[in-house]
Order: C-alpha cells, then structure tokens, then sequence
C-alpha cells in the first residue's frame, strides 16, 4: 500500500464507522476434514460383520506417504500382489491436495527439502518420477527446475513492511542480531557434528542419528529450556524457533524435544547442482503431485474409502476386516503379511492381542491438530510495503503459519487469479480442547479468523476472495514432546510384530515426508524378506 492510499484509507475509516458501514459478506465455501465420523466409529466397532473374504499375500493399510512408499517399493521390487486399504476418499495422508478452475492446491504438506544424501530412499523416489535427474547417490544432484522454487522463496511481515526471509530483522537491535548469527553459527556446527563412530548427531532419517548419550539427552528438555540454558533470550529469535516447532511440528517450542527441535535446523544438508542449498522442491499442489504420480501407478491396488475396524493374526496368516464406504458393506481380507501405514494411534482400536509394549508406547502419542484453508482469489493481493510476494508468506506474531501461493511455479507474463493455502497448527490449547473446537467450531467463524489475520497484511483480501474452503486435521502428526523420539517402546516398534511391519511416520516420532518414505520402504523391504524366507521354506 502506497503512503497516500494509507493516509486516505484512515481519513475515511472514522467517516466509513459513522455511516454504519458493515464488512463485506464472508465468501462462500465448505468446512471437511479427515474422516472424523468413521475414525470415531473404530471406538465402538459400530460396523456390520463381513459377508465376504478375499485374500491377498500383502495387506497395506493406509494410503498417505508411508503407504504409498512401501507401495511404490514393492511394485520395484517386481511384487504386485498387494492391496492398499485407505480410509479417507482419496490418497495422500497429509500430503493431499486439491483442485479447482485456477489451480491444484494443497491440503497438507506443501514442500520437500532438498533430500540429504543418508535419504536414499527419497531421492530413489524422486529419480524415479524424473525429478531428479543423474546420479541419485550424487553429492549435489540435478532437479527438475520447475520444482524447484522460484524467487523469493519466502517473506515475513512485520510492523506494516514484509521483509526477504523468516528470521526477524526489521527493528531488531544489535544486541538481537549478534545473538541469532551466534544462534546460526551454532546450527552449523551442528550440522558437521558426528560421534565416535562417525554417525551424524541429527541425521535423516532419524533412525541413523547418533545414539551417543550426549545427544539423546537433548530429548529430555524442551527447545524453549535449551535456548535459555545456553543463552538465547532474544524474543525475535524465540520467535523464529517457536516458528520453527509450529511449523514443522504442529507444537509449541514450550514443548517440543529440544532434540527434535535442533534437528529442524541440523539435519538439513541437501544440496543441488542447479539450486541453493536453502530451496525446496514444490508444485501447486504441495506434495501432492507425489501423491498423483504414484496412486496413478498403482492403479486398482488402491482400495479407498476402506477403513479397517479389526485386524488380528495367527498361525496361518493375518486378516482385516474392512468397511467399504461407497458399498456400506464389510470384507475379511486375509493376507500372509501386513504393513500397517496409518497412524500408530489407531492400533489399539483395531489391532487384537497387541502386545503391552507396544500398545503403551502408541497410547503415549500426543498428537497435534491442524487446520488448512484454501482461499481462490480473482488476483493475487496487492504487494504492500517492502519485499514482493513470495511462495511462502508468514506474519510475525499470527495465529496461524501464513500462507503459500499455488500459482508461484507458474511462468506467466501477467498474473491473474491464485489461490493461497493457509495453514495453521493449534498451538495455542491443548491437542484435546483443539480438537474439540476444530468439531464445534463452523466454517463461518474460521473463514472470519482467516480474513481478519491475512487482513493485517492485505486489506484487499476480503474484496478478492471468491470462497474460502477449510479442511480440518483432528490428528495430523505425532507431537515430538521430550522423550518421545528416545522412548525404549519406540525400538520395538520398528521391528514390527509377528506378521505386521509397522511403517509410519509415527515409529520415528517425527512426522516428515521423509520420515514416511523411510519407513514404508524399511517395511517393504522387510515383507519381501520374510515372504523370500516363507516360500523358501515351503520348497525346501
């Protein structure tokens, strides 16, 4: 906004109050969320008993990135007889996306970092759908340049000015800056650090940190308590980490591990030929063109709107009764081995004769809630005082994480209509109370929050929006508190139980895309070798 539109806009606000002037008819929209009807009937088995069996050598259950990895690695690996049972409507877990006459968009995640060289089975994946081109196992690998995000990447607003980059510099003073260079520098020591057997203290996958004492002790304390124990009491720079722990976490830094909170800042050490080591990989859809490209490849494998109410297992194999929403009816399906991709919380729900030490370790996950927005605008907002509009466009001190552009990645001569996806983590009540005002709450009263926040920074905004659509997370990720990452159940999980292969995020204890990829591929991979062993066995 130029200075003589602001002095005009203000001259009139008073006469505008006077006149009895109302703000403009919210946009029309609709409030969805992720299957929390059919999620809460798995507390009372409310599901009819099944008239049909079928039969299967490998059940998935659960069709966001862990599945469709463990999917996607079994199809390699030249085994197609497999079947992936998903309860939402369709693919993709937090990484669904959405589509409208303007643009795709996303519902859930929205980018991937620049996958690290420990991250193989990211960048086998990434090979595989063209987006990396050369040699996976490279150093600083080629990317498809229309994945990579276009400049500026990202921008914060604060005190009427939107300034380049996340970290706070707009009216902070020296004493501030000199704390976060010392914070960054920090950071990257971090990054080169590794123990006495040359394993890096904060790797990715998880699995492949140091289990050094030195380092896992960082999980006992929170993020918040390890930058006042070693110094850091900037409020900016408080801010930038909570930012940080909200963002990636769906927590506060008040809570979150401070292992799993310098992990956000060390682990990060992809890099590309083409590319800063800073940019990340993106689409209109978020991560959703992933999601696309490999539902398509697994083509009637993929059994949505199938939600498992029982699974059990014995001597002779393992079976799943499924509701089948779209016929209302129930099936047993019998496999000989099952990989379990949803979220670990579900299990004991579902699952008969769980075992104390893993049915412990699940009930202890806090999960954290989530709400997304996607607002259609016939233009793109007017730009403001400072830096242009980025991808991703945060306001210092709001309610919500901001917002990102879809039409960003486009090349086009004249900008026109652009949806922005706005997200916010309820971090502000604990994960229950969240919940429960993401049910009660309507459409109407998040679509005013919305407008009124992104306001501050674009007072255009109610005049562009056409509708606003919001999509509710009641559980989108596991909540890395302290102790979590380090639990002694959590190894237990990663090597399964009887015929189940456990492969979400959620064995990690942090829900990251790359985390998912990681473990789907680790049970795929360990379903191959206990089938190779079975059939062996039978022929031998």
């Amino acid at each position: 906004m130029k200075r003589r539109d602001f002095l005009a806009a203000a001259a009139c606000a008073p006469l505008l109050a006077c006149a009895g002037h109302s703000d403009p008819p919210l946009p029309p929209g609709e409030l969805r969320g992720s299957g929390p009807d059919t999620g809460h009937r798995l507390r009372t088995h409310a599901f009819a008993a099944p008239a049909e069996v079928r039969s299967v050598p490998v059940l998935v259950i659960g069709a966001g990135i862990a599945g469709l990895s463990a999917g996607w690695k079994l199809q390699r690996a030249g085994f197609g007889e497999f079947l992936i049972a998903e309860m939402e409507r369709e693919p993709g877990g937090n990484s669904r996306y959405g589509e409208n006459a303007v643009s795709a968009y996303p519902i859930g995640g929205h980018y991937l970092p620049l996958p690290t060289r420990e991250s193989t089975a990211v960048r086998e994946l990434l090979a595989d759908l063209g987006a990396l081109q050369g040699d996976a196992r490279a150093a600083r690998p080629v990317y498809d340049e229309f994945l990579l995000c276009h400049t500026p990447q990202e921008r914060l607003y604060k005190d009427g000015f939107w300034q380049e980059g996340l970290m706070p510099r707009l009216g902070v003073g020296a004493a501030e800056r000199a704390q976060m260079a010392r914070f960054q520098k920090r950071m990257a020591e971090f990054k080169e650090a590794r123990d006495a057997h040359g394993r890096r203290a904060f790797a990715l996958p998880v699995a492949l940190s140091s289990q050094e004492a030195k380092w896992r002790d960082l999980d006992r304390i929170t993020m918040r308590a390890w930058l006042l124990a070693n110094g850091f009491d900037s409020a900016h720079l408080h801010w930038y980490v909570n930012y940080a722990c909200r963002d990636d976490y769906g927590t506060d830094y008040g809570a979150t591990s401070a292992w799993a909170g310098l992990h956000y800042y060390a682990c990060r050490t992809g890099a590309a030929a083409n590319a800063a080591a800073d940019t990340v990989l993106t689409a209109p859809s978020g991560n959703g063109w992933i999601v696309k490209a490999l539902a398509a490849r697994l083509g009637n494998r993929l059994l949505p709107g199938a939600t498992v109410f029982r699974l059990a297992q014995g001597r002779q194999g393992a079976e799943a009764d499924v509701w089948l929403a779209a016929e209302q009816r129930a099936v047993r399906i019998k496999a000989e081995r099952v990989i379990w991709s949803s979220p670990l919380f579900l299990l004991p729900y579902v699952a008969q004769g769980l075992p104390a030490a893993i049915a412990n370790t699940v009930r202890a996950g806090s999960y954290a809630p989530w709400l997304v927005a996607n607002l259609p605008l016939d233009a793109l907002p007017a730009d403001g005082l400072g830096a242009s509009l980025a991808w991703d466009n945060m306001l210092y001190h709001g309610a919500g994480l901001g917002y990102v552009v879809a039409t960003h990645q486009r090349v086009q001569i004249e900008p026109g209509p652009t949806v922005l996806t706005y997200y916010r983590a309820l971090t502000d009540m604990e994960p229950v109370a969240a919940r429960r005002k993401l049910l009660d709450a309507s459409r109407e009263d998040w679509a005013r929050g919305i407008l009124a926040e992104l306001g501050r920074a674009h007072a255009d905004l109610p005049r562009l929006t056409r509708r606003l659509d919001v999509f509710r997370h009641g559980h989108a990720m596991i909540r890395p508190l302290p102790g979590v990452i380090t639990a002694a159940g959590r190894a237990a999980l990663a090597q399964g139980w009887g015929r189940v292969q456990f492969a979400h995020a959620d064995v990690s204890g942090l829900s990251l895309f790359e985390e998912a990829n990681y473990q789907g591929v680790r049970a795929a991979e360990a379903t191959l070798r206990q089938l190779s062993v079975r059939h062996s066995s039978s022929l031998s």
